[in-house]
């Protein structure tokens, strides 16, 4: 698999015979530098004022891979509900506080709209329920040599689970392009 243009890059959730390494491979990433600093505020982990799920973005591009998602404004909203609902305890507040900021203090590259708080709802609830804690603090860093499968199974992500949740997500957001394309 060669590397694409953001718009277009999707792991989607047929690859669990490929290592994490190889998926990483075709990621159109980001250096840190690239992202915003009021995104970094927030999001990273360094921060004093970062929400509960920040995390590194070594780690956030690992888990857009094992939850089988793409680089679109729906898709980070999917993958950052589902890593702050792995803390299992944020309170109503800070889903409040990022929904606001992202909705209407992000740069606009980074802004979310309502329609994408849908797909970051269905990730919250997801992560809530989950097996995995904390996939913020997870060590993908040591994981390039594993099986997408086999870290899938170690961290509770059910594809089949996901593909329902994705198959829901289709029939709330119709009409875009994420929707289209998500592996269900």
């Amino acid at each position: 698999m060669k590397k694409s243009s953001y718009k277009d890059w999707n792991p989607g959730l047929s690859n669990g015979k490929k290592t994490l390494a190889e998926m990483k491979k075709t990621l159109p990433a980001n250096s840190p530098d690239d992202i915003s600093r009021i995104v970094r505020l927030l999001e990273n982990p360094a921060s004093p004022v970062a929400l509960k799920g920040a995390v590194t973005l070594e780690r956030h591009d690992a888990i857009h891979i094992v939850l089988g998602r793409g680089l679109l404004p729906q898709d980070e909203a999917f993958v950052i509900g589902f890593t702050m609902g792995t803390a299992k305890n944020i309170r109503k507040w800070e889903e409040f506080l990022f929904k606001g900021v992202s909705m209407y203090i992000y740069p606009k590259i980074y802004r979310f709209s309502r329609k994408h708080m849908k797909a970051y709802d269905l990730g919250l609830s997801y992560g809530k329920k989950c097996k995995v804690k904390k996939i913020y603090e997870f060590p993908f860093e040591n994981c390039d040599h594993m099986k997408l499968n086999e870290l899938r199974k170690i961290l509770g992500i059910d594809v089949t689970e996901l593909r329902k949740i994705y198959e829901k997500e289709k029939e709330l957001l119709a009409d875009t392009k994420c929707s289209k394309r998500l592996d269900v």
